[in-house]
């Protein structure tokens, strides 16, 4: 049986009596004694597979974050086929191949958005960012060392699959959510980006929402599956985040390039941003893997604890 065929199976399986959902241990996860309290938090959000609603999720995030008063900003950072600015009707006259092309600072890509929400595009239809190299990317993840204003949060909307830009700007975050939907695909591809960041880059820690189900038993099967196939072959704490139901209302909202929270502020999909928004504030600190690897914000640091 080739390991493809395995997972199908694994996810498809019906849940043995002894799996629990793995619990977080958070304070193994911690560096300790390491006096580095970033001022901006950073959140990757990934899926793996394409279609699973990641960039729906990481708008409607940042834009329930900015209209609670939050200073966000939100990176797209699936280069080359960007849409974050189409999905909030935006129009940029620059993207980040300019500044890697020193016409520009990251500081003169900042486009703004309803409720303060600021945007950084990454450019669509551009063959030259779509084959950005590991080292461009890791130019752009340095790059925000130098904001003249860094914001309390950076959401960063990776691009789908498992490759390795969208491995970077994840485990270069302090977060990173991981959005399944109700798909085998989506779980396997999940699975194999988890993977891949725990092994390769160190991550341990992920946050899993259930996106476009239809009730929240759904939601928790899906969660449990994931959990039950990381806690059985990966060192890897999941964080179980809710759901954001199937929704007309949210479907109307892309259309009308906006976010629904901003839009249908009541819609059942409204209420399940504003859900995970909320549960942001409960993470705690973030845990830092090794002091080496390349990190958004990495020269931001306060003695004192706490953010």
């Amino acid at each position: 049986m080739n390991q493809a065929a395995g997972l199908k199976n694994l996810f498809s399986a019906a849940p043995v009596q002894r799996e629990e959902p793995p619990v977080i241990h958070q304070a193994a996860n911690l560096r300790p004694i390491v006096q580095r309290r970033r001022i901006t938090r950073t959140i990757a959000v990934a899926g793996g597979k394409g279609g699973v609603g990641k960039t729906t999720v990481a708008v409607n995030l940042a834009m329930t974050m900015a209209m609670a008063g939050r200073d966000v900003m939100l990176l797209d950072a699936d280069m080359g086929v960007a849409n974050i600015d189409v999905q909030l009707g935006l129009s940029p006259t620059r993207h980040v191949g300019h500044m890697l092309e020193g016409q520009c600072t990251l500081q003169d890509l900042i486009i703004p958005a309803q409720h303060g929400l600021k945007v950084i595009p990454g450019g669509s239809g551009i063959r030259r960012l779509a084959k950005m190299g590991n080292g461009e990317h890791a130019a752009v993840i340095r790059s925000f060392d130098d904001l003249i204003q860094p914001p309390e949060f950076l959401i960063v909307d990776t691009a789908a699959g498992v490759a390795d830009n969208v491995a970077m700007f994840a485990a270069a975050a302090d977060d990173v959510l991981i959005v399944v939907c109700d798909e085998l695909a989506s779980l396997t591809d999940a699975y194999a980006l988890i993977k891949i960041l725990a092994h390769d880059f160190g991550v341990r820690r992920f946050h899993i929402v259930a996106n476009m189900v239809r009730q929240a038993g759904d939601a928790k099967k899906l969660y449990e599956k994931m959990a039950r196939v990381c806690g059985r072959f990966l060192d890897v704490a999941l964080d179980y985040m809710g759901m954001v139901p199937h929704d007309e209302w949210l479907r109307q909202a892309i259309r009308r390039q906006g976010a629904v929270v901003d839009l249908w502020p009541s819609s059942r999909s409204a209420v399940g941003f504003k859900q995970l928004a909320g549960a942001v504030d409960t993470w705690g600190e973030p845990a830092y893997p090794d002091l080496g690897r390349i990190a958004f914000f990495s020269g931001q640091s306060l003695p004192a604890a706490g953010w």
